[in-house]
C-alpha cells in the first residue's frame, strides 16, 4: 500500500523557505492550507520559523513522528540530505527536484546515486523532477500545484509534472475527485508498476487513470496489469509513440518509448482500457468512478430532439455497441403515457415540449426493460425543457437501477445547473452524445475483458537444442543474419511445414534435388548475407526442366556476385513450387520495452502495400492467436468469399504459437519473418515457403 505516502505519521519539507516565489515556500503553504493532521516539520538551516512553525537545520533535528520527506534543495544537494533521511530513519521521499536522468549523463549519476542512498536504508522514493504527490483521504498536498481536488474515487498517475496541473485544474472545474493524484517523474524508484500494484489494494480507489511516458518493465508490466485488471479498471493515455514523440520523451524525461504496435498489444493483453486524448481518460475514468460496469452491450436513448438521437444511435453502431430492441411490454407503457407523436422505439423521443415529469416516466420505463444494459438521457435545452428538474428525476432514478446511467446535457449556460445536479448523483454528463458513447463502449471492452479466460500458455514439442546449436554456429562464424536455407533448420525444429527444399553448389547439384523434388521447382539464390532476395532477381519461380534449372542456377549466382560482389554465396536453394493457396505473413520484432512483439497479415507483396497486419507480444495463448486472425480488415478472404472454400486458420493459429514460443525460447532472435507462409483450404494445413531471421 505504501502507506509512508499514503498515511504518514509526520512530513518534513527539506528545503522550506520563508519566501513566497519558492517552491519550497508554496509546498508548505499546501500541506498546510489542505488540511494535513499529521506533523509538519519545515527544514531549513537559517530560518527559525516558516509559516508558522518551527524550522529545524536539517532532518536529524527534527523531532518525531516522521517517516515522510519532501525534497526540494538543488540537485547536487540531494544525496546528502537523502542520506539524512535514512539516517534518520524515514520511510519515504517525494524528491521534486529536478535536474537528474532528464538532463543527461551527468544528472543520471546523480539519480543513480539518489537511488543506491535510498537502498541503502530501505527508504521508497517518488521522482525526481516531479509536481509532488496528493492525498485527498489523508488530506496530504505535498505539491506545488494550485489546487487541491476533491476527494473521489480515482488515483492517478502522471509522468509529466506540468500535464498533472492542467489536469488538476480541469478536474476541479468538472466536479471530478481523486483518491490519490501523483506525478511520479523520472521513477528512479517507485515506478507505474509499484503504484498499480498499490492501488490495486486500495479501499479507496475504484478507477486508476495513468498518463505514461514510458514502462519500466515491460512484460513484469504485462502480468502484473493483467492480474489487477480483474478487480480494478486501469485507463491509460501513452505518449511517445511517434518518432517526433519519442524523441520528445528523451528529452524530457530520459525513457525509452516503445512502439505504437507494441503498446497497444500490450494494453490490449493487459486489459488495460485505452485512451486516446485526456479528454477520453477523463470521460472514461468518470464513467468507471461513478457507475456501475453494464452487464450488456445494448444501449437504450431517450432524447428530446431528433438529430441528437440520430447523432447517438450513429454513434452506438460505430462504436461496436447494439441499440437495445425494448420489450412490448415497455412499447406499451410509452404509448399509453407518451404522446402520440413521440417515438415509442429506441431511441425514444419524448418531444421538444417534454418537461420533467414525461422524461422520468420514459427513463423508468426503459431503466426497468431486462433487454436495456446502458441508458444514455440526452437533452437539447429548449424554452420548455425544465433542465435541473430533469436532471434531478435522472439522478433519483439513477439509484433505483443497477444499470449505467450516461447524460448528454448538450449545451453550456443553459444546462450548467442540470450538470451540477447529475453531479451530486454522480451521474456522468457528456457535451455531446459521442463522448458519452465512447465512455460507455469503454465500460464494454472493460466487461468482456472481465470475461476473458486468463492466458494458457501451450507447451509444444520442439527441438530446441538443435535451434541452439545452429545459432551457436553462426555465432561462431561472426554472423547474426540468417537466411532461407538455415531458418529453415529452426522451423522445423519448432514443427512448422515446410516445402521440400534442398542447397545446390553447383547446377549438377541443383538439377538432381529439382529431379527428386519433382517439377516445376522454384530457385533462390542462398547466401546468409543476401536477405532480400526479390531485390536483385534471385528467385526463379515455376521452372519446369533441367536445362531450366541449369539456366536459372548460372542466373542467379551472376545477379547475386553482380549486385553484391562481398556477399558469401553458397549455391542455389531448389524448392518445391507450392501453388493453390492464400498468402499471408508472420513477423516478430523485438520491442525495447515488451520483447518480442508478434505480427500476423497478408503477406507477399501485400504487407508493405496494405499494411493490414495486427500484434501481439509473445507468448501468447490460442485465443489470442484466434483473436489475431479475425482483426485483419482482410479476414474475409480467409473465411473464404464468393464460392471460395476457407482457409485453414486452425494452421495458421498453430503456426504463430509455435513462433510464439521460439522467440520466447530464444530472446536473441530480434527479427523473423515467414513471409509469406502460404494456407491451403481448411483441413490441407499452411507451408512456410520464405524466411529470415535475425539475432541480437
Amino acid at each position: 500500500m505504501l502507506e509512508m505516502f499514503t498515511d504518514p505519521k509526520g512530513v518534513a519539507v527539506i528545503g522550506a523557505s520563508t519566501s513566497p516565489d519558492k517552491l519550497g515556500y508554496q509546498v508548505l503553504h499546501n500541506i498546510i492550507q489542505y488540511g494535513y493532521q499529521g506533523a509538519i516539520y519545515p527544514i531549513n538551516p537559517t530560518a527559525p520559523e516558516i509559516l508558522g512553525l518551527r524550522a529545524y537545520p536539517t532532518v536529524l533535528d527534527c523531532p518525531d513522528p516522521v517517516d515522510l520527506a519532501v525534497v526540494l534543495v538543488p540537485n547536487k544537494v540531494v544525496p546528502t540530505v537523502m542520506e539524512q533521511c535514512g539516517q534518520r530513519g524515514l520511510k519515504g521521499a517525494v524528491v521534486i527536484t529536478a535536474g537528474f536522468r532528464e538532463v543527461g549523463p551527468q544528472g543520471r549519476a546523480l539519480e543513480q546515486q539518489v537511488l543506491e542512498i535510498c537502498r541503502r536504508y530501505g527508504m521508497r522514493m517518488i521522482g525526481p523532477n516531479v509536481l509532488g504527490i496528493i492525498d485527498t483521504v489523508c488530506k496530504l498536498n505535498a505539491s506545488f500545484a494550485a489546487g487541491m481536488p476533491d476527494r473521489g474515487r480515482i488515483a492517478f498517475m502522471s509522468q509529466s509534472g506540468a500535464l498533472c496541473t492542467s489536469i488538476l485544474d480541469m478536474a476541479m472545474g468538472q466536479g471530478i475527485g481523486f483518491s490519490r493524484f501523483y506525478s511520479i517523474g523520472n521513477k528512479a524508484d517507485i515506478n507505474e508498476l509499484d503504484l498499480i500494484k498499490a492501488w490495486a489494494e486500495d479501499p479507496e480507489t475504484r478507477a486508476i487513470m495513468a498518463y505514461l511516458e514510458g514502462i519500466t518493465n515491460g512484460p513484469e508490466f504485462i502480468h502484473s496489469a493483467s492480474q489487477v485488471t480483474r478487480h480494478k479498471p486501469i485507463i491509460a493515455i501513452k505518449s511517445g509513440t511517434t518518432n517526433a514523440g519519442s524523441k520528445a520523451v528523451s528529452s524530457h524525461t530520459g525513457t525509452l518509448a516503445g512502439s505504437e504496435a507494441a503498446y497497444d498489444a500490450a494494453f490490449k493483453q493487459s486489459g488495460i482500457i485505452r485512451a486516446g486524448s485526456v479528454q477520453d481518460l477523463f470521460d472514461y475514468a468518470r464513467a468507471f468512478a461513478r457507475q456501475p460496469l453494464l452487464r450488456g452491450d445494448a444501449v437504450a436513448i431517450i432524447t428530446n430532439a431528433g438529430g441528437p438521437g440520430i447523432m447517438a444511435s450513429d454513434a452506438v453502431e460505430h462504436a461496436g455497441l447494439r441499440l437495445a430492441t425494448l420489450s412490448a411490454e415497455t412499447k406499451q407503457l410509452l404509448q399509453a403515457k407518451l404522446p402520440p407523436a413521440a417515438s415509442m422505439a429506441n431511441p425514444v423521443d419524448v418531444l421538444g415540449d417534454a418537461l420533467a415529469d414525461r422524461y422520468a416516466l420514459a427513463i423508468e420505463a426503459v431503466l426497468a426493460d431486462p433487454n436495456v444494459d446502458a441508458l444514455m438521457v440526452v437533452l437539447t435545452p429548449q424554452t420548455m425543457t425544465q433542465i435541473p428538474e430533469t436532471a434531478e428525476a435522472l439522478g433519483r432514478l439513477s439509484k433505483a437501477h443497477d444499470k449505467p446511467v450516461f447524460g448528454a446535457f448538450m449545451g453550456e449556460a443553459a444546462i450548467r445547473k442540470g450538470v451540477e445536479v447529475l453531479r451530486s448523483y454522480d451521474v456522468p454528463n457528456y457535451a455531446v452524445p459521442e463522448r458519452a458513447v465512447a465512455a460507455i463502449a469503454a465500460m464494454w471492452r472493460y466487461r468482456t475483458w472481465l470475461n476473458t479466460p486468463p492466458l494458457a500458455v501451450e507447451e509444444l514439442a520442439v527441438d530446441r537444442e538443435r535451434v541452439a546449436q545452429l545459432f551457436a554456429r553462426v555465432r561462431a562464424e561472426g554472423r547474426v543474419t540468417i537466411g532461407d536455407a538455415e531458418a529453415r533448420e529452426v522451423l522445423e525444429a519448432y514443427g512448422v511445414p515446410l516445402p521440400k527444399a534442398g542447397l545446390a553448389a553447383t547446377a549438377d547439384e541443383a538439377v538432381q534435388l529439382a529431379e527428386s523434388i519433382g517439377y516445376p521447382v522454384v530457385m533462390k539464390i542462398a547466401s546468409p548475407d543476401i536477405l532480400h532476395k526479390s531485390d536483385i532477381g534471385g528467385i526463379k519461380l515455376n521452372i519446369m526442366s533441367a536445362g531450366e534449372v541449369r539456366d536459372a542456377f548460372d542466373l542467379l549466382i551472376y545477379r547475386g556476385r553482380r549486385y553484391m560482389p562481398d556477399a558469401n554465396i553458397w549455391g542455389c536453394q531448389v524448392q518445391q513450387m507450392v501453388k493453390g493457396g492464400r498468402e499471408v505473413i508472420i513477423g516478430v520484432n523485438r520491442d525495447p520495452q515488451f520483447g518480442p512483439l508478434l505480427m500476423f497479415g497478408l503477406g507477399g507483396i501485400y504487407v508493405e502495400a496494405l499494411k493490414d497486419v495486427t500484434f501481439r507480444v509473445a507468448p501468447i495463448d490460442r485465443r489470442q492467436a484466434t483473436e489475431m486472425l479475425s482483426e485483419i480488415r482482410a479476414y474475409k478472404l480467409l473465411r473464404g468469399v464468393r464460392g471460395e472454400k476457407p482457409a485453414d486458420q486452425s494452421a495458421i493459429v498453430d503456426t504463430l504459437l509455435r513462433i510464439s514460443q521460439l522467440v520466447t525460447d530464444f530472446p536473441e532472435i530480434v527479427e523473423l519473418d515467414i513471409n509469406p507462409l502460404m494456407v491451403f483450404e481448411q483441413g490441407r494445413g499452411a507451408m512456410g515457403i520464405d524466411m529470415r531471421l535475425a539475432l541480437k
